[in-house]
């Protein structure tokens, strides 16, 4: 049976880096299948730190094992700046020579804006590394893992596969389609209502799902929400009840037909972006940076115009949570690829209350948009539905 600490720490709260061999001991199950997905799970933990931070580089910790102990561990803080592997190498020092690295991703193989992460695998004498999944990457793809096995050092991949992928699921959306991956998230009763007759929306969900919400949002690099939401509920958009970084908030108007006062415009709480036609209403620019808030214009104005500029912006992950008008060209177009829908067990009726998805086209309940992947777990008194979009209302 094999032990190792799992509760290593970093000497700060600001280290990226660990060696901690003073930890309690935990027992493993037995087999080398067991440690190695435990392992993973650890590199996973480690890479969450960055939740929100890494952009457009993907998620990812490293853990190096020498007798059945850790001995270095690490994550990638941000892009520019070391990764993983390198830190997890700096903390084991000479301990990593004949030892095992664990990584949820792919060491790269080729210079960016650091140098490649498998020469320093190779230099410093690891004999065996587990790797989570393959980079889809076409600089990596593959070509990290092949100069491994050409040193001679033991390569085994698609540990955990699974859920690596899902937390680099922005990441490999990137890539794999050259825009940020888009997130739908809306709260509604269980008669499908986001607000009643009147407009009202405070709270439709509980505080375990405002939580939540927060938590989401930490994770994303812009949250977006169109000039009636700025309007009528008067948003914050932030990650106040978390402590930690806020994203980008961005509002989707034509005409720049905005309230004087919103909670938006200070922007000494959080950077806002309104997006804009070309053109539309000068005074109301001049006076939106004035209060600090930027302004870029875009012909057309349409979600995916948006995300296409998200994308020149190196954004991985971009939150929706607009209202139903806009929500629905949002799914349309192509830039919603999750959805997440807050659900509580309330009814607020009203044939004129609105609804988190407009008007899609479609005539035929067979056209309806089918979920995949999809998950149902209580948050408080609600539940959260999560699952993704197979295609676009407009595809066929």
């Amino acid at each position: 049976m094999e032990n190792f600490p799992v509760d290593a720490q970093p000497a700060a709260p600001t280290a990226v880096a660990v060696k901690d061999s003073n930890s309690p001991h935990h027992s493993l199950p037995s087999g080398a299948g067991a440690f190695d997905a435990c392992m993973m799970q650890r590199c996973l933990t480690l890479a969450r730190r960055a939740l929100g931070q890494t952009a457009p580089n993907p998620l990812v910790g490293s853990v190096i094992v020498r007798n059945g102990l850790i001995v270095g561990e690490g994550f990638h803080p941000g892009a520019g700046q070391p990764h993983a592997e390198v830190f997890a190498l700096k903390a084991a020092g000479e301990l990593a020579r004949g030892a095992t690295l664990y990584v949820n991703l792919e060491p790269c193989n080729h210079y960016g804006r650091t140098p490649p992460c498998s020469e320093a695998v190779v230099a410093a004498g690891v004999a065996r590394v587990v790797v989570g999944m393959v980079d889809p990457n076409p600089l990596v793809a593959g070509g990290g893992i092949e100069r491994l096995r050409k040193a001679g050092i033991e390569v085994v991949v698609g540990i955990e596969e699974e859920a690596c992928r899902q937390l680099n699921e922005a990441f490999v959306h990137r890539i794999t389609h050259r825009r940020p991956f888009g997130i739908l998230k809306y709260a509604m009763t269980l008669d499908g209502k986001i607000g009643t007759s009147a407009g009202h929306s405070a709270w439709v969900t509980g505080a375990e799902a405002r939580f939540e919400v927060q938590r989401l949002r930490a994770a994303c690099d812009a949250v977006v929400v169109g000039g009636n939401t700025v309007r009528c509920d008067n948003p914050k958009l932030t990650c106040r009840d978390l402590g930690s970084r806020n994203p980008l908030r961005v509002v989707l108007s034509r005409c720049l037909d905005l309230p004087g006062e919103a909670h938006l415009w200070d922007t000494e709480v959080a950077p806002t972006l309104v997006l804009t036609e070309v053109g539309a209403n000068p005074e109301v620019q001049k006076w939106l940076a004035n209060r600090g808030v930027d302004v870029v214009e875009l012909a057309p104005l349409t979600p995916a115009s948006a995300m296409a500029y998200f994308y020149d912006r190196q954004f991985l992950s971009v939150l929706w949570e607009c209202g139903g008008t806009l929500a629905a060209p949002a799914i349309a177009d192509g830039s919603v690829q999750k959805v997440l829908a807050f659900i509580a067990p309330k009814i607020v009726g009203g044939h004129c209350a609105p609804t988190p998805v407009g008007d899609l086209g479609l005539a035929a309940m067979t056209d309806a948009l089918a979920l995949r992947g999809v998950t149902v777990r209580p948050m408080g008194a609600d539940c959260l539905v999560e699952g993704y979009l197979t295609r676009s209302a407009g595809s066929t």
